[in-house]
């Protein structure tokens, strides 16, 4: 049995439990409440329904019916999808512009497309390392992408390094950013000395690529990059915004291009 069945079972234990003292509450109203005339005997609570009586009942009806609670869980389930699916299509509403048009975002495939992916990603994220072959194949395959790469260090002082690098980077050479990101994601474990090194082969002079590194900027934009984690519930990586949907997890190219293709059809 599933955590989530179990904590379903315990509320609906709960559930009736509060149900069935009510009924015998209810009774005990409508027996105290209830005209009797002259000489009549009022019946007593004992001959009501008591709380134990109710609780036998629904006992027994559950021990005979056990699916009720697999389809009452299935059903909180469903709620709450769908609860979180609005309460993330308001937070993409109110926060477009920080999410697919932040100016400090690197971007790949076409600057210009009509139709934008964005990857929240750590350098140190193996299931990002995984999931670079999916954006590479969708941005050579369709010319109208445009993918935005969203620094998000979450795994260790090494990521946050490395990411304030790439951040400099980007500053310095952004015609070069998609050779950047590809040799560090794809190296080996990213730290400052790699990142900075990586920077190096591509062109970029230390000392210019070292002043720029203290930008305070760099700091306001990953804290500007948590928040916006934090509304769209993002707490792992890669996690991506397409569209009016937030997609968590490298679930493959597939997976992406459906919901392009999805987005593209919302617009």
């Amino acid at each position: 049995m599933s955590k989530a069945i179990a904590l379903g079972i315990t509320g609906v234990a709960v559930s009736f439990a509060m149900l069935a003292a009510g009924f015998v509450a209810g009774n005990r109203s409508d027996l105290n409440a209830a005209p009797y005339g002259a000489g009549e005997a009022q019946p007593s609570l004992a001959s009501a329904v008591s709380r134990s009586d109710v609780e036998a009942i629904v006992r027994d009806y559950l021990l005979q019916n056990p699916e009720i609670l697999t389809d009452m869980q299935a059903e909180l389930e469903d709620r709450q999808r769908e609860e979180q699916r609005l309460a993330l299509l308001d937070a993409i509403g109110n926060s477009s512009d920080a999410i697919f048009n932040a100016a400090y975002d690197g971007v790949v495939g076409n600057p210009q497309g009509s139709t934008t992916v964005v990857e929240f990603f750590d350098y140190n994220c193996g299931f990002c390392k995984r999931a670079y072959d999916d954006m590479a194949a969708l941005v050579a395959d369709d010319s109208d992408l445009r993918f935005v790469l969203k620094e998000f260090p979450i795994l260790g002082p090494d990521s946050q390094k490395a990411h304030i690098v790439s951040m400099a980077f980007r500053t310095l050479a952004p015609e070069k950013y998609g050779d950047f990101h590809r040799t560090l994601l794809m190296g080996g474990r990213a730290t400052e000395a790699t990142a900075i090194a990586a920077a190096l082969a591509l062109g970029v002079d230390e000392a210019a690529l070292r002043e720029e590194m203290k930008n305070p900027a760099i700091a306001d934009a990953f804290n500007e990059t948590y928040e916006l984690a934090q509304q769209l519930a993002i707490t792992g990586t890669p996690s991506y915004v397409v569209g009016q949907e937030v997609v968590f997890g490298a679930l493959g190219k597939a997976v992406l291009k459906e919901k392009v293709e999805l987005a593209r059809a919302q617009n």
